[in-house]
């Protein structure tokens, strides 16, 4: 006990004096900065993501009916309906198209917020987060300044905004799983990233492919220091591999209305990785050159990129080929990781350049991210006309905030975005039989010469009336049976 002395009466042993309370642990000031820097960084992207998405929203910059898409199937899950997406055709279940429930997972907060912002900050939110763990293990393995290097490095990298520029997508949950996985297993840590890796199958079907590649990566570098972990891995590879399988040839097919999956098509029929072997190529230099300086194939984890890359190479569909809008967004990550552990592994390279060019390649790399992002998606932020909504972009929201809600409504990229919160969207030209009550159409290409002509040959039927022409948006209405008839 403390103050009673330990000494045998009679021994003339000093009494020992009671032990002195052990100081507080003082927290290092450059270990909590260390601590914050992946949030920080992650803090900084997502303010950047979120304000070029809603910037390009609120100027009527959509890319595609994706956010249309994606809005109607989300609402359908928050009003616990099946997910049912018109502009893919009346009554299309989104399942029978691609399989991603996953974005279920936004219902709540769409429900709360029903607004095409609400998924364009949550895709912000999903990519910002995507660069924690990379910042946060890279820091780890490399050193703090190398560490934030490569987070500024990823969360700028070419593939990212160019998501981020393309409205919404599901692969916006696949980039946070596959860098948390990827943390996980580089640290050793071989079943959180098995953990991280599995729910991969409930975001896009061909995914299930990827998380199998992430564990068989585990499997092998875990045999010698962990080998009770190798079974776990290729049990969990297997069951990816099979619930891939599963979906391409029974679930999707079971909720699409022809019995099949239609993009088959698209991946099928090409004729080898040597058509349009120039793009490919052009591509593979991008995903490989300022993201990781040709140095990440010396990293076993870029077998990883190798489902996403070959679907899209084997496919006859040239739009997967190249460098635009979201389909590299996942290998960023895995790039990205391979790189930190490239980088770690030639460290006791017996090369003294290649030690010296590893040593340099994370500055490198984030000097290279903020070069070309002058000429990338984010550069934008730096313009003010970004934060203008021109008074002929307020004029088309009255335009079309004439339409009353629950109308069904026949329109193309534009138009669609500011309409699925509240109408039931239908894709120009694709309404199956369905006469809408309006028309909206983007024109501002004047490709529509005569809008009452054009609406008379996708409706013969019916009759409609041009009640809006503003800054070359179109909005026709159908005039009602009396009104007809009384003609």
């Amino acid at each position: 006990m403390h103050g009673v002395s330990l000494a045998m009466p009679g021994t003339g042993t000093p009494p020992v004096p009671p032990a002195a309370p052990l100081p507080e642990p003082v927290a290092s000031p450059t270990r909590s900065v260390r601590v914050r820097d992946p949030y920080i960084v992650a803090v900084v992207l997502f303010c950047a993501y979120a304000a070029l998405s809603i910037s390009r929203y609120l100027r009527l910059r959509t890319m595609s009916w994706d956010l249309g898409i994606f809005e109607q199937v989300i609402r359908a899950y928050a009003q616990l309906e099946a997910p049912v997406a018109d502009l893919k055709g009346p009554g299309v279940n989104i399942l029978g198209d691609h399989f991603s429930p996953v974005v279920a997972l936004l219902a709540p907060a769409y429900r709360l917020f029903p607004t095409p912002v609400t998924l364009l900050v949550a895709q912000a939110a999903l990519f910002a987060l995507s660069a924690i763990p990379v910042t946060r293990v890279a820091a780890r393995l490399l050193g703090r300044w190398h560490g934030l290097a490569i987070g500024v490095g990823y969360g700028l990298s070419w593939g990212v905004q160019r998501a981020v520029e393309f409205d919404f997508h599901e692969i916006a949950f696949a980039v946070p799983l596959i860098a948390f996985a990827l943390e996980a297993l580089l640290t050793g840590r071989w079943r959180a990233a098995l953990c991280w890796a599995l729910p991969l199958v409930l975001v896009k079907e061909d995914l299930g492919l990827t998380a199998a590649a992430i564990a068989l990566v585990v499997a092998v570098r875990a045999r010698r220091t962990a080998p009770r972990v190798v079974p776990d891995a290729l049990a969990v590879a297997a069951l990816a591999v099979v619930a891939a399988v599963l979906t391409f040839a029974f679930v999707i097919p079971a909720f699409n209305s022809g019995d099949t999956y239609d993009y088959w098509v698209k991946v099928q029929g090409g004729a080898g990785p040597l058509d349009g072997f120039d793009v490919k190529f052009r591509t593979l230099l991008w995903i490989l050159l300022p993201t990781a300086g040709l140095l990440a194939p010396r990293s076993p984890l870029i077998l990883i990129a190798l489902p996403t890359l070959g679907w899209r190479f084997l496919s006859s569909e040239d739009h997967y080929w190249g460098t635009g809008w979201h389909y590299n967004a996942v290998l960023m990550p895995i790039v990205t990781l391979a790189l930190v552990d490239a980088i770690e592994r030639v460290r006791s390279s017996p090369r003294s350049w290649l030690r010296s060019y590893a040593h340099h390649l994370p500055a490198a790399v984030a000097a290279a991210a903020l070069a070309l992002t002058t000429s990338l998606p984010l550069s934008a932020l730096t313009e003010p006309d970004t934060y203008r909504v021109r008074p002929e972009v307020r004029s088309v929201k009255r335009l079309l905030d004439r339409i009353p809600d629950d109308a069904t409504v026949e329109a193309n990229v534009g138009p669609i975005s500011l309409l699925t919160s509240r109408c039931r969207v239908f894709w120009v030209g694709d309404t199956r039989g369905i006469t809408p009550d309006y028309i909206a159409l983007n024109n501002t290409t004047r490709w529509v010469s005569d809008p009452l002509a054009y609406a008379k040959r996708l409706h013969p039927q019916a009759t409609y009336t041009l009640t809006g022409d503003v800054g070359g948006y179109l909005v026709l209405e159908r005039a009602s049976e009396r009104a007809t008839g009384a003609e």
